[in-house]
């Protein structure tokens, strides 16, 4: 039994970002897990929970970044570069996307008979989200679809930048992320002086959780990689400074939000909130990625969480605890209200992990190497 749940850890993983990876990840299913407990102990989440799905941006895109530069440093920009590119992206991601997908759209075609398939149709070509608000189900896809798309337009604007213009790889980088982060800006901007926000749940669905209004948290995680590409030494010299201000800023934005000194409906929670967590992330990332191992159990538990976030990502809101937690007739507990939170609570974090190292072992690193072996055969063919 150990170990079907035994998850090897590589020696060239970079400690310091798998640090990131599971705070980010542990963040949002202690603040999903939340739902699930009383009022007061919410109360004493929101103290504790910071922007995960944010910190997974900026580190995307500066994962992301660094791939680009070293490919483009190598390489002509072609088309045949930009195939490999999204194909590699898509092993990576798509094979898990689509099966918690398809699994719960059959979970909701049989429980919700007045659900219709083609109410998932959206999902299929992330356009559930695109510049309108998410529809109801599987609501943690959001953040994948922004994802996706800037997988797509990131590297097609550089193409543009390199082939069209004919500027140097540093600058097209450069002005990309820019452009990206800007447009988003400015977008959110306009959309804030048309609209009143009343609610949370407006704030969210129509700043928060849109392709459009949120490419500019992955730009962060791009600059930081420019600027780790090009200045390296300002990279290593400043990377203490630079991780202080960054915990400064997530100290000061939670307090500041916790006084309720920061609006729901406010112009800078709607226009500027999302850049300064974004800005705070990619400032913790020189000491980090310079943090090259660790050791003890605290470090396993680490990296291993980092491992399995993307599963327990996709699982834990809508499939452990929509169709599992919450399907459960827990009845039999009638009156002690105690035991039964506690209960689904411990549920929900059993469940989440033990399904996530499953998948991960047996659903997403095989479809990895599928990846690796098709590079591999195209390259052969080349």
């Amino acid at each position: 039994m150990r170990k079907i749940f035994h998850i090897p850890i590589s020696t060239n993983r970079v400690y310091g970002l798998d640090i990131l990876r599971a705070m980010a990840i542990l963040f949002v299913v202690i603040g999903h897990g939340a739902l699930l407990l009383p009022e007061s102990f919410k109360a004493i989440h929101r103290w504790i929970v910071f922007d995960g799905v944010s910190i997974f941006f900026v580190l995307s895109g500066y994962l992301i970044g660094g791939i680009l530069i070293r490919e483009l440093s190598q390489h002509k920009a072609t088309l045949a570069l930009l195939g490999r590119f999204w194909i590699r992206r898509w092993f990576r991601t798509l094979p898990n996307y689509f099966l918690i997908l398809g699994l719960l759209i059959i979970l909701h075609l049989y429980y919700y008979p007045e659900v219709h398939l083609g109410e998932f149709k959206a999902y299929f070509v992330f356009l559930q989200n695109f510049n309108w608000g998410h529809p109801p189900y599987f609501p943690e896809a959001w953040s994948l679809s922004i994802e996706e798309w800037f997988y797509i337009f990131t590297p097609l604007l550089l193409f543009f930048a390199l082939r069209i213009f004919k500027s140097p790889l540093k600058y097209s980088i450069l002005g990309v992320a820019i452009f990206i982060l800007v447009f988003s800006l400015f977008h959110r901007y306009f959309r804030f002086t048309q609209m009143e926000i009343q609610t949370q749940a407006e704030w969210a669905a129509l700043f928060r959780k849109q392709v459009l209004t949120r490419l500019d948290s992955l730009m962060f995680g791009i600059l930081a990689a420019w600027l780790h590409q090009y200045f390296p030494s300002y990279w290593k010299r400043s990377k203490k400074s630079l991780f202080a201000i960054g915990i400064g800023i997530f100290a000061l934005t939670k307090i500041l939000q916790q006084l309720n000194y920061i609006s729901i409906s406010g112009s800078y929670n709607s226009i500027f909130s999302f850049s300064v967590i974004a800005l705070a992330t990619a400032l913790l990332l020189p000491y980090l990625s310079q943090v090259k191992s660790g050791s003890g159990w605290l470090y396993r538990s680490l990296s291993r969480i980092s491992l399995i976030s993307y599963s327990m990502y996709l699982i834990n809101l809508s499939l452990v605890q929509g169709f599992v937690i919450r399907k459960i007739n827990w009845s039999f507990l009638a009156g002690a209200d105690g035991i039964a939170i506690g209960l689904q609570y411990l549920l929900f974090w059993l469940l989440t992990v033990g399904a996530s190292i499953l998948i991960y072992k047996y659903f997403e690193i095989p479809s990895t190497q599928l990846r690796d072996r098709f590079s591999v055969k195209k390259k052969t063919k080349n």
